[in-house]
């Protein structure tokens, strides 16, 4: 799965990636597949990405590596002209165009019925919410519960520079939606940190809590009480305060590379968590990280290189 962060500061920007990637066998079980992926791209000389999610996709009957398409993404033309907003969309368009997801959510639908008829259970009802399924279904103990299930998702951190000078990072999900997270014309949403894949551990650090925190029954409860906004604006209370606004570039390179080592080192330690068990260690390997400056662009701090014996080269 990955983990991608961004912190933006009135410095610059920074991206950081791991290096970890997993793959489900023909038995369905989660296996590290490498720990030497690229995660992390320059897309032009003042745009980055970092990608996590899904590994590979077929193209032409083909499984691919999901970064072959990024990096023929940056073959196409007019490339330096790009600014932010565009090559997030664009690179949307892509992969939601690439991914079949809609006949993977079509073969979820079939293996969540045959799942539930193996186990004994009766499927009540069963509808599509926005990129999801949403089921009910009777136990054989005669219960009714509830379930939800979806398809793998592909994650986009996309951050930079535009021509005027001002800075954007926009979040993309496929499937899902394109939204922007920071903009430096909007006020009191120019610095902040940002994370996609496996943010869990960095969620309980700088947020206080998981965002599975709404599957809890007395978030639940809460939440049927005041509402969904009020509960997670009160929420807001248990976030670090962390000066954004004052921090350094290198402060900035620190707080990226800590965030992915710490929950490279929990995942090691633990197994998911005790009301949803068996958590794939999905964060690993070589930290890169790389910063963008409004005046020198996209430059890399730790990038990794190929290696055999004494010598090294770098991936390009």
């Amino acid at each position: 799965m990955s983990l991608v962060i961004n912190t933006t500061t009135p410095e610059g920007i920074v991206l950081a990636a791991d290096s970890r990637q997993s793959y489900r066998n023909l038995k369905g079980m989660a296996r590290i597949g490498s720990d030497n992926a690229i995660k992390l791209f320059q897309i032009n000389k003042r745009v980055g990405v970092g990608i996590t999610g899904l590994a590979f996709l077929a193209d032409d009957g083909v499984l691919k590596n999901i970064s072959k398409f990024i990096e023929e993404f940056k073959r196409t033309s007019k490339i330096e002209k790009m600014e932010v907003e565009e090559v997030a969309r664009k690179l949307h368009n892509l992969f939601n165009t690439k991914y079949h997801w809609q006949e993977q959510l079509d073969l979820a639908k079939a293996n969540i019925e045959n799942d539930l008829k193996a186990k004994g259970c009766q499927l009540q009802e069963i509808h599509r919410e926005n990129y999801a399924l949403k089921f009910r279904f009777k136990t054989p103990q005669g219960t009714i519960e509830d379930g939800m299930a979806g398809v793998d998702l592909i994650e986009l951190l996309v951050a930079g520079y535009n021509r005027d000078g001002s800075h954007e990072v926009y979040g993309c999900q496929i499937p899902g939606e394109v939204q922007r997270r920071r903009n430096s014309k909007e006020r009191n949403n120019e610095y902040g940190s940002s994370w996609i894949g496996q943010g869990d551990v960095v969620s309980r650090i700088v947020l206080g809590f998981d965002g599975r925190i709404g599957n809890v029954p007395f978030a639940k409860d809460v939440a049927a009480k005041i509402g969904d906004a009020q509960m997670y604006e009160q929420l807001k209370g248990l976030e670090y305060a962390i000066q954004w606004g004052t921090m350094t570039l290198q402060d900035a390179v620190d707080f990226c590379t800590l965030m992915i080592q710490t929950t490279a080192a929990m995942q090691r330690f633990s197994d998911g968590i005790n009301a949803d068990p068996g958590d794939m260690p999905g964060v690993g390997g070589p930290v890169d990280v790389a910063v963008i400056t409004a005046d020198n662009g996209f430059v890399w701090v730790n990038k990794k290189k190929l290696r055999s014996g004494g010598n090294e080269v770098d991936m390009g």
